[in-house]
């Protein structure tokens, strides 16, 4: 019985650790957010979402936007290799008023469910 146990648990530790098998992307913000702070309209509104590929695949940005018009996002073209960093774009159009926006990316990450990762910016523009 002991020897059904422990073959129970070896196969239990082994499918975890291929579950995390494959690229894997991590944000340097925290909470994946950016405070743009109170900042004025002549801002250029660009701000970088910098992240790595911490897994052993190739790292695909498939898709990066915004819900709203006055966000543009721009997304590395070519595959992220492992240990290497890349940057998402982002430009608030500065209007007079609060941020709080968010920016879905569709990637091919395992750490995050479906490869899908939500960025938010927020703050204020004065």
């Amino acid at each position: 019985m002991k020897n059904v146990a422990s073959f129970i648990a070896i196969v239990l530790f082994s499918a975890i650790g291929y579950a995390q098998n494959g690229p894997k992307i991590e944000f340097a913000a925290p909470d994946n957010t950016i405070d743009y702070g109170k900042i004025s309209k002549t801002d250029n509104g660009v701000r970088s979402f910098e992240f790595t590929n911490t897994g052993d695949a190739p790292l695909l940005i498939i898709g990066a936007e915004s819900t709203v018009s006055s966000i543009v996002v721009t997304k590395p073209a070519a595959a992220v290799m492992p240990g290497k960093k890349g940057k998402i774009d982002v430009k608030y159009n500065m209007t007079s008023g609060p941020i709080r926006k968010t920016i879905t990316v569709e990637t091919n990450a395992v750490n995050y469910p479906d490869g899908r990762v939500a960025l938010k910016i927020k703050g204020e523009v004065l």
